[in-house]
């Protein structure tokens, strides 16, 4: 059964985003928040990763976090995560419009827990959307997920990121991630930090080079 969408714009727009840098150009990053945050959370380290030349996105969730304050993918407290599906719909169909204005094989997509979660899913499941490379942020597998095989070995395109002592999303969880990736063949870096559940300004330059290297 294919899953039920959620409510799109009627004029033609993707009102759940926010933009800085140019709307078209050679290259893209696109940030996806986590669990009750809202689409500005991750427009600083927007602007800290690439130059100004480089146009930057930061989606919004398309639902409400049942806490009243901020927006989540999918609801996380549902037993099976029943909106999954049509979350992972609506992402693809929001990335694929935005390819119109720039390639996806040129795009970056980085998402924070939930948002990495999402991110590492539509990028990897089956052929995957065909972006530039994945940053994945104190992510988790979804359940159902499965990465599709690559002929290999590939050039590291996929970087993880995960506090040691995360309270929130356990550290296992990237291990977990790292492990199902190269056993389908994708090139995949972990890079651990001795803190919480948080991107850690110790591996902003190490985020930043990756993203370079994606994009030469």
């Amino acid at each position: 059964m294919a899953p039920t969408p959620f409510p799109q714009p009627t004029d033609g727009t993707d009102a759940g985003l926010i933009r800085q840098g140019p709307r078209r150009g050679d290259q893209r990053l696109v940030l996806l928040h986590g669990w009750g945050a809202d689409a500005d959370d991750l427009l600083d380290l927007g602007a800290l990763l690439v130059g100004p030349e480089v146009g930057v996105v930061a989606l919004q969730a398309p639902l409400p976090h049942p806490a009243g304050i901020g927006r989540q993918w999918y609801d996380l407290q549902q037993p099976g995560w029943p909106q999954l599906p049509a979350a992972r719909a609506d992402l693809q169909r929001r990335l694929l419009a935005l390819d119109a204005e720039v390639p996806l094989s040129a795009t970056v997509l980085l998402g924070f827990s939930q948002g990495a979660a999402m991110a590492l899913d539509v990028g990897t499941r089956g052929p995957g959307l065909p972006v530039a490379a994945l940053v994945g942020c104190s992510g988790y597998p979804h359940p159902d997920w499965q990465p599709g095989a690559v002929q290999g070995p590939e050039t590291s395109r996929i970087l993880l990121t995960h506090g040691e002592l995360d309270p929130v999303v356990p550290v296992a969880a990237s291990e977990d991630l790292r492990q199902r990736l190269s056993a389908g063949g994708h090139g995949v870096e972990l890079h651990l930090f001795p803190g919480g559940h948080t991107i850690d300004s110790s591996l902003f330059e190490t985020i930043r080079a990756f993203i370079r290297r994606a994009w030469t």
